[in-house]
Parts: structure tokens; sequence; C-alpha cells
């Protein structure tokens, strides 16, 4: 583990919940960028973010020293995020909010010196993406952004989210395939504008 999360950890356990912040601040960017990866929403994340340190204080004394604290903290969140989502889903069919233009987490569109058309082409192409992982169940969801987003191994996916590796595998397919349904018309219509290209 990290020396200093070794010290702050050690210090909260020692009664010095003020330490707590510090783990907070060296910790918080992280969590709430993969909690936004698998909401989808900022107002969702900040609130996984919160469960998430609520979660990790309570258990703090669980926690296994030896292990990384920003792994355990990525399990939480996950976690967090899960539970987030099926609540979501019982209460009311979820609005995922779009990236903003600046945001290319969830869907990579290169674009060069994009005129009008593929400017458009690549605002359908993120709004589809988005709407496609709205319609993935949260555990499906998890997994496509734990393993294509963050870049998370079988195993380490399989234990976050306490499943087997063929579930794991399963739910990834799943999602993949959903994605590429929902984009498939539109990779189509690159291909046709590709063909329409002039050369250069």
């Amino acid at each position: 583990m990290d020396p200093r999360d070794s010290d702050l950890v050690r210090r909260v356990l020692a009664g010095d919940t003020a330490a707590f912040e510090g783990l907070v601040a060296a910790h918080s960017r992280a969590v709430y960028g993969l909690a936004f990866r698998i909401t989808g929403n900022a107002a969702a994340a900040e609130d996984v973010v919160q469960e998430t340190f609520l979660r990790a204080f309570r258990f703090l004394s669980r926690f296994d020293q030896r292990a990384e604290l920003g792994t355990w903290l990525h399990r939480i969140a996950v976690n967090a995020a899960i539970d987030l989502g099926r609540r979501s889903r019982r209460e009311r069919a979820a609005r995922i909010d779009l990236p903003d233009e600046g945001d290319r987490s969830l869907a990579e569109v290169p674009t060069g010196e994009a005129g009008p058309e593929r400017r458009a082409l690549a605002a359908e192409i993120r709004r589809r993406t988005a709407a496609a992982l709205a319609g993935l169940s949260p555990s499906e969801r998890a997994a496509f952004v734990l393993r294509h987003c963050e870049g998370r191994s079988i195993a380490e996916i399989s234990s976050t989210l306490g499943k087997r590796d063929n579930a794991t595998k399963q739910s990834i397919f799943r999602a993949v395939r959903k994605l590429r349904v929902a984009l498939a018309p539109l990779v189509s219509a690159e291909n046709q504008e590709s063909l329409h290209e002039e050369p250069a």
C-alpha cells in the first residue's frame, strides 16, 4: 500500500477521524471517474462517491492493510454504483445524461478535421452509445466499463462483481452485442461516407 495511504489508515483506525479527509482527497477523483462511467450521470456519480466513502469509513477496520487501498475503494464504488442503478431501475426508467462534447470516455470517435456531417455523425454516435449503455443492466454496464474503459482483467472484474469468470464474460458479451446493434446503422453510414470522400 502507498505509504501515505498506510499512514492515514493507521491514524483513522487510531481515532483520528480527521485523517480520513486525506484519504478522500487522495482518491475521490478516481472514484468519481469510475462512478461516472458506470452511472453515466454526474449527480448519480456524486452519490456513489459519497456512498463509497461512507462505506469505507464504516468498514475501514476490515480492510486488509497488505492490499491496495485504491483497489478496495474501487470495489466499493462499483458495488455502490450497481446498487444505485438497481434502485433507479425500480423507481423509474432512468434518463442517462449524455457526456459533454469534451468527454470522450464512452465513445471514441475519430473526427479529424471534421466537417458538419462528420460532427453530426460523431454526436449521434455519442448519443446512441449513451442510450445503449443506459439500456444495459447495472451489472452489464459495470462489467463493460471495467473491461473496456478501465482495462481490468476478467479475473479482477469477477472478483469485484462477485461473479464467476464465465458469468462476467457473458455480461461483457451481452453489453458489447447491445452496443453493436445500437451503433450498426451509424457504422454503415460512416463507411458509406468514407466511400464518397475525395482522395487527398
